[in-house]
């Protein structure tokens, strides 16, 4: 998908100096600031809509095992 946004002098003129450190087009460079920042986002919907399934659909025994799991793991 190819975008095109109008960004303000300042913003612009902080990802070019940016990707420049980086060593990477501002194209690039602000390519990975989205998918780092959106890609955890998506990740933690995906979990929140997976445990609110667990609880909405599991029995009280299971749903506290399966809490108990993921605190440790976390």
């Amino acid at each position: 998908m190819t975008l095109t946004l109008n960004l303000p002098p300042e913003l612009e003129q902080y990802l070019a100096q940016q990707a420049k450190q980086q060593g990477l087009s501002v194209e690039t460079y602000t390519l990975q600031i989205l998918q780092e920042y959106i890609l955890p986002k998506v990740k933690q919907s995906k979990l929140v809509n997976a445990l609110q399934s667990w609880i909405d659909e599991g029995d009280a025994d299971e749903q506290q095992e399966t809490g108990e799991y993921l605190i440790h793991a976390l």
